[in-house]
């Protein structure tokens, strides 16, 4: 667990120093203050009001405990052992088992399962899953994810800059504060990659956070490991109509039975989370 949050931190880090230098290469720092400024109110408003938009996009329903005991039982059993107020519990109508966490703090958090995974998945291995995401919330994902965003969407909105700046003559090579045409170049080019590359490291790294806190909470880690056997071969069988966008989001990639290439995945491979839940035990 120590070393997933050393891991995020250091590619926090990352992004600052990134954001710092892709600046230095445009001119100086205002306009990196200026992309910064503007990612963060975009950002600002996902943070808020993200577990609204994604419950809405995916039809989930609000239940109550009459409408499932033997779920609200389990989470609030999962909720007693975190030391976490009760989430909201809803169910998306569809078939592809998977399930997500959302809410930008432990007092505005929610559960969300399809109904495909209370179909396939025995009581322990919803367990499982249900501690993985009540994972999420312990440790604050929605808030890491938030900070790696901002980060990231500063750095491409200086891109789109230097991309403009390039177009329209961009700076002469021998600018003092700028890195000239190649640091346009440079800007435009590889720094949106190298952010992107990072903040899909940070989920990863968080997948894998939040796998350990999961096992710990319901003292299982078979359970879990279970669970996401099944899920990655479903996903395989019959991948969500998930938008790309909120994949992250999900205990396995909804989109995973389609073609993506492990580096530029929202989670990590289900092999190795399985092996480190297997040698937990």
């Amino acid at each position: 667990m120590i070393d997933s949050r050393v891991r995020t931190t250091v590619l926090l880090a990352l992004l600052t120093v990134l954001i710092i230098w892709v600046g230095d290469l445009m001119g100086g720092r205002q306009g990196m203050y200026i992309a910064l400024i503007l990612a963060f109110v975009m950002n600002i408003g996902s943070y808020w009001f993200s577990d609204k938009i994604v419950l809405a996009m995916y039809h989930a329903q609000p239940i109550e405990e009459q409408d499932n005991p033997g779920l609200y039982r389990i989470v609030r059993e999962l909720t007693s052992e975190a030391g976490l107020p009760m989430p909201s519990i809803y169910i998306i109508p569809e078939e592809t088992p998977n399930a997500f966490a959302t809410g930008r703090n432990p007092e505005h958090a929610a559960v969300a399962v399809t109904e495909g995974i209370m179909r396939i998945l025995t009581p322990d291995e919803i367990k499982g899953v249900l501690a993985h995401e009540l994972g999420h919330v312990r440790n604050r994902d929605i808030l890491v994810s938030s900070i790696a965003a901002t980060l990231a969407g500063a750095i491409m909105i200086l891109a789109s800059m230097a991309r403009w700046a390039a177009i329209f003559g961009g700076r002469s090579s021998d600018d003092d504060e700028g890195g000239g045409f190649i640091g346009l170049i440079v800007t435009a080019v590889l720094a949106p990659i190298a952010a992107t590359l990072i903040q899909l490291a940070i989920s990863r790294s968080r997948e894998y956070l939040a796998d350990e806190t999961g096992a710990h909470l319901a003292h299982n880690p078979e359970g879990l490991a279970r669970a996401l056997e099944k899920l990655a071969m479903a996903s395989e069988r019959m991948p969500m109509d998930a938008n790309p966008s909120t994949a992250h989001m999900f205990i396995v990639n909804p989109l995973s039975g389609k073609s993506f290439a492990s580096l530029f995945s929202t989670h990590p491979p289900i092999e190795e989370r399985i092996r480190r839940l297997r040698s937990m035990r």
